[in-house]
């Protein structure tokens, strides 16, 4: 696994007129480029760490896997000096990403809808009925989890620049954690983590999210059949017409004591 952080020096300056030279502690932003039996399928920025849990969530997304079964192996490739590429081999009968999906994530940021155009076009890719999950949680324990979620953002710590996704059980217990400069590759650690684990769909959890709520989020959590979707800031206009379509729960503004809830509100226990 490469450095998740890194010391630079930064010249620091006061209003007052100070001014000095020391060193900073840095989130690592390098390229992973995931490969699909030797093929370039997509390239990504993310921070070091957890790839095989970002492979997996990102092709779960993407609806290319459904559970680890459909994973045979993922390595990094020998013919790179660095560990940057990745690449997966999927069981035998699981069919490969077709070549307008790989057009589609040529220039991607872990971005999760690259391939998809609308909401109508989701609807044909759910793999679990979020609508159906019978989750009921209290606002009391959806208060608790930002204060959790970042005490366990380790490397948040040492940087304050990356992103964290946290998954807590109905009580409101951690169950993974993941970082990355990236949103959209937090969650995939994630997702990726709970697929290998072969814990999908993700019944009866609440995905925490450090940033936004955005449609890429959305529908990632959605494909992993998570029933709810929380986030310390606003959601956009579309994340909470995907979560009104398919019967997820929207949370945003949790901070402290109050929320905002912007779909889904029948799960939340008042």
């Amino acid at each position: 696994m490469g450095r998740i952080t890194v010391r630079k020096p930064v010249l620091r300056v006061s209003t007052t007129g100070a001014r000095g030279r020391r060193p900073d502690t840095l989130a690592v932003e390098e390229p992973l480029e995931i490969r699909v039996a030797g093929k370039p399928l997509t390239i990504t920025m993310r921070t070091p760490g957890h790839d095989f849990d970002l492979a997996a969530g990102f092709l779960a997304a993407e609806g290319v896997i459904g559970d680890a079964r459909d994973l045979a192996a993922m390595r990094y490739c020998a013919d790179t000096a660095e560990q940057n590429t990745l690449d997966v081999a999927l069981a035998p009968g699981v069919p490969p990403p077709d070549d307008s999906m790989t057009r589609a994530f040529t220039t991607t940021s872990a971005c999760g809808v690259c391939g998809k155009s609308s909401i109508e076009a989701l609807r044909a890719d759910r793999p679990y009925d979020v609508a159906a999950d019978p989750l009921r949680i209290a606002p009391e324990v959806l208060a608790v989890l930002p204060e959790r979620l970042r005490a366990a953002q380790r490397a948040f710590d040492r940087t304050g620049g990356l992103h964290a996704a946290g998954l807590f059980g109905p009580g409101g217990e951690l169950l993974a954690v993941r970082e990355d400069v990236g949103r959209h590759n937090a969650v995939d650690k994630v997702v990726g983590w709970a697929l290998r684990q072969g814990r999908l769909p993700l019944a009866g959890t609440v995905l925490m999210v450090s940033g936004r709520a955005s449609f890429e989020l959305t529908q990632k959590a959605m494909a992993a059949g998570v029933p709810v979707l929380a986030a310390v800031s606003a959601p956009s206009s579309l994340a909470v017409e995907l979560a009104e379509d398919a019967g997820m729960t929207l949370v945003g503004f949790l901070r402290g004591e109050t929320m905002n809830v912007y779909a889904g509100a029948e799960r939340i226990v008042l």
